[in-house]
């Protein structure tokens, strides 16, 4: 398995175990887990078995939380060490899903 791939499946997995420690407390924390913190765990499983469709996905994805991690930095205080949190292993998601395809179109062509 290439290193991007661990990279990404370890990132989509601390992302997911973030948002249960975020919102474990939470009012509607059943609702919290199922939109928040199992789409990361999907991804993950479907990036462990080698798919690019979902290394894709991931970085779409990935884009809303660094969006939505941001939104939250700036509007609820208090909760500004898990949002830099989110935004930062949003980003590491864009980059790790993203990496084969750069790599691949700005290595050096042989010949």
């Amino acid at each position: 398995m290439r290193t991007s791939r661990k990279v990404l499946a370890g990132a989509l997995l601390a992302l997911s175990a973030l948002f249960v420690a975020w919102m474990h407390d939470d009012r509607y924390a059943l609702a919290a887990m199922l939109v928040f913190a199992l789409p990361p765990l999907v991804l993950m499983a479907f990036v462990l078995r080698g798919s690019a469709g979902a290394a894709f996905w991931s970085g779409v994805i990935g884009l809303g939380w660094f969006s939505h991690g941001i939104m939250v930095a700036y509007s609820r205080p208090p909760e500004l060490l898990f949002a830099l949190a989110e935004t930062a292993l949003a980003v590491l998601i864009v980059v790790a899903g993203s990496w084969p395809g750069l790599a691949g179109r700005f290595s050096r062509r042989k010949g």
